[in-house]
């Protein structure tokens, strides 16, 4: 009987099946404002770092629209002037290099441990929810 289980076993891993205890892999039900346990912490915060990072990315495609109308605008003027898409575009790679970098190191204050995730998940969505203020700022223009 033993063998037939791990011939099934074998078989399931050879189709790439997933095995029954896999297939209902549902997101858990954590209540972010009162999690107490580290896993549940470091869920929350990864979770607001995901929302964040949907906010961004909403905001910087309305701001490159805004840069393109920039540069049409500039371009009527006078075609040295256009440079605003171009240069959105260095800035949030610039920016994407520094907020990695910055979050890598800090959740080295709890290197290894359970909590670093959350550390690196906290830095990354107060990072990005600044950047996204940063993005609406320069969507808005000056004197807005």
């Amino acid at each position: 009987m033993k063998r037939r289980l791990v011939a099934i076993g074998v078989i399931v891993a050879f189709l790439g099946l997933e095995a029954p205890f896999a297939w209902a892999q549902e997101e858990p039900q954590v209540d972010c404002e009162n999690a107490m346990a580290q896993s549940e912490m470091n869920f929350c915060a990864n979770k607001d770092y995901e929302a964040a990072d949907k906010e961004l990315n909403a905001a910087y495609r309305k701001t490159m629209a805004a840069m393109k109308e920039t540069d049409k605008e500039l371009g009527e003027i006078n075609a040295n002037y256009v440079g605003a898409v171009e240069a959105l575009k260095k800035a949030q790679r610039a920016w994407i290099d520094y907020r990695d970098g910055q979050c890598e190191l800090a959740g080295f204050e709890a290197r290894g441990g359970s909590m670093e995730p959350m550390l690196v998940s906290g830095c990354l969505a107060d990072l990005t929810k600044k950047r996204t203020e940063e993005l609406k700022g320069l969507m808005e223009g000056p004197g807005n």
